[in-house]
């Protein structure tokens, strides 16, 4: 009896495509354990050097997705240029057969070995007599196939909602707070400052609407939660950029969580969910205009976010 179900794939983002295929791979065999198979980093970063596409999580938070998807295990393939060399041929004996499967489950647009020479037929071809092969199409949101690119393209327009159709959910951007330069709070809006990782995807730059959650089983003053307590999620506005108003070069994501001056959130663990964007990034000559700006982002995004004052 063959020990697992074997799931295959980049998975970046982990949208609704890739949570079909482990759902399938449950359904086939429900008593096996499931293990999904994932590559790190992007194989097209490693081929192609300062090429690849902005990720839409880091590992960290594809693990997570991953396991909340339903892997009992998720094994990660360290994609060196050596690997890159291998033949379908040498995929199948030195990366599936260690994992012993009864069956593997893949996109049916799913491939893989040196040159992408191999796909859903050749894995077919190799399985024969040892393991089965199951692939399957490709999700659809209206008349569009939902994939990693898609979601980046949406994200790169700001089109946050698109963005979450394609992922089934929020996107969320994931970080620790770090200590910014305290403008906010003397403007009267204090926020949480993400930097944004040169190879992570983020929505451009402008205003959304969106929550942050804090992470760490900690709430708002750095206090322990009651055990089970759900993590505190609270209403936001969001930045993304450089700040051009204070002449800024680092980009980032500054959240101001409605109506609140008491969090502690300084080296914290946070991720941010957006959910709607209000407006383009824009430089102001006057910081008073910039506050009544400000002033008006959050009002239109407690409407957007349906809380009250």
């Amino acid at each position: 009896m063959s020990s697992a179900t074997v799931v295959i794939g980049n998975f970046d983002g982990v949208h609704p495509g890739h949570r079909e295929v482990l759902a399938e791979a449950r359904r086939r065999h429900p008593e096996l354990p499931l293990v999904v198979v994932t590559f790190w980093p992007h194989p097209v970063s490693v081929l192609r050097p300062g090429t690849g596409p902005l990720l839409l999580t880091s590992l960290e938070g594809r693990i997570e997705l991953l396991t909340a998807a339903g892997a009992d295990r998720v094994e990660v393939i360290d994609f060196t240029p050596e690997f890159a060399t291998w033949s379908p041929a040498e995929f199948v004996e030195k990366v599936l057969l260690p994992l012993d499967p009864a069956v593997i489950v893949v996109g049916e647009n799913f491939r893989f070995g040196h040159g992408a020479a191999g796909n859903l037929a050749t894995l077919r071809e190799l399985a024969a007599g040892r393991f089965d092969v199951d692939g399957l199409p490709l999700v659809r949101f209206g008349d569009e196939e939902t994939c990693s690119t898609r979601i980046r393209e949406a994200l790169a327009a700001g089109d946050v909602a698109h963005a979450a159709q394609h992922l089934g959910r929020l996107f969320c951007f994931r970080g620790v707070v770090t200590h910014g330069d305290r403008r906010g709070r003397a403007l009267g809006f204090p926020t949480a400052n993400l930097p944004v990782p040169a190879d992570l995807a983020c929505p451009s730059d402008g205003v959304y609407a969106g929550w942050v959650t804090r992470r760490d089983g900690l709430d708002a003053h750095g206090e322990a939660l009651p055990q089970g307590a759900p993590l505190p999620r609270w209403p936001s506005a969001i930045s993304v950029g450089t700040n051009p108003t204070f002449d800024g070069l680092t980009r980032r994501v500054e959240s101001y969580v409605l109506d609140r001056d008491d969090l502690e959130l300084y080296d914290a663990p946070i991720s941010v969910e957006f959910v709607a964007r209000i407006r383009g990034q824009v430089r102001f000559d006057d910081i008073d205009q910039l506050i009544v700006q400000m002033t008006d982002d959050v009002i239109r995004c407690r409407e957007l976010l349906a809380v009250g004052h």
